[in-house]
């Protein structure tokens, strides 16, 4: 079976940052208004509704973008079921333009969870029905490509952090408005903050301003988002970042959301980002000069 349509919308003007184009949260926002369609495909309408017994809880992302959402882009998500095992899914999400042309993919991993407590329990046999005739596979140009899936054994820490010399790009505490309808922080909310604070990482400076090129953006292209725990309002949130090298186009960034009050992890991720031109939208290749600057603060072995 083909993927099945599961959301439809477009870009509003506040949903696009300085570059122009949508900022990620609200490509993870977008993603999660499509898991919701995909539940009630699988036979969980009402998945996200206060009253839910069971859930999907979001354990991780994998996302491409692909190609800019700019404002009043009509844009579409079809979605489907890529494997299935006692508990959790991996699901694929696809965002077209009117064109169908792919805007950007999300391989979202969930597991069937209790509403209230996020404790994982089989998928019943009605589900595990709608998910075979559900099935789909990955599309070439959405595959991963420069950021694996292997398990995660996170490195995140507080301590860890200091000792790396990781620097502070955001801190706070997540308010009621932040949360779902079961208490715990929205999905978007991990991405939301990491677009926050790459200002502060970059500190006023981004690769490729040296260049000569007019007005110099950034962009994403790919990431991978771990959930390693849910924070609740009212829970202090500090997000640490750093670079993992890169060549002269592209640079991989790693940023871990911690709890500065236990030292433990809440999330982390792995990003590859791009220098562009906002003038001309093309990718700025960094001179030797520039790439030796920014190399130096690359952190060996950074990882998730």
């Amino acid at each position: 079976m083909a993927e099945v349509e599961v959301w439809r919308g477009g870009v509003a003007t506040w949903e696009c940052d300085q570059m122009g184009h949508l900022n990620v949260g609200f490509y993870v926002a977008k993603s999660m208004q499509a898991l919701a369609g995909l539940a009630a495909e699988l036979g969980m309408p009402g998945a996200f509704a206060a009253t839910a017994e069971a859930t999907l809880l979001v354990r991780e992302q994998h996302i491409r973008f692909l190609r800019e959402a700019r404002p009043g882009s009509p844009v579409h998500i079809t979605g489907g079921v890529l494997d299935m095992d006692e508990t959790e899914a991996r699901l694929m999400l696809l965002m077209h333009h009117q064109s169908g042309e792919l805007a950007a993919s999300f391989q979202t991993v969930v597991a069937h969870a209790t509403a209230r407590d996020g404790r994982a329990f089989p998928w019943p046999d009605r589900m595990r029905a709608r998910a075979e005739a559900l099935a789909t596979t990955v599309p070439e140009r959405a595959a991963p490509r420069s950021i694996g899936l292997s398990p995660v054994e996170t490195q995140a820490s507080v301590a860890r952090a200091d000792a790396l010399g990781l620097r502070r790009t955001g801190l706070g505490v997540i308010g009621p408005e932040d949360c779902d309808a079961f208490g715990r922080m929205r999905t978007e909310g991990f991405m939301h903050r990491l677009s926050d604070g790459i200002p502060h990482f970059f500190a006023g400076r981004r690769p490729g301003q040296a260049e000569g090129a007019g007005r110099v953006g950034g962009a994403a292209l790919e990431y991978r988002l771990v959930h390693h725990a849910w924070p609740r309002a009212g829970d202090r949130i500090e997000l640490r970042s750093g670079s993992a090298g890169g060549d002269a186009r592209f640079r991989r960034l790693v940023h871990w959301l911690l709890d500065p009050d236990t030292g433990r992890p809440w999330g982390s991720a792995e990003a590859i980002a791009v220098s562009f031109d906002l003038e001309t939208r093309k990718i700025i290749t960094l001179s030797d000069d520039e790439l030796a600057r920014v190399e130096a603060d690359a952190v060996p072995g950074l990882g998730l």
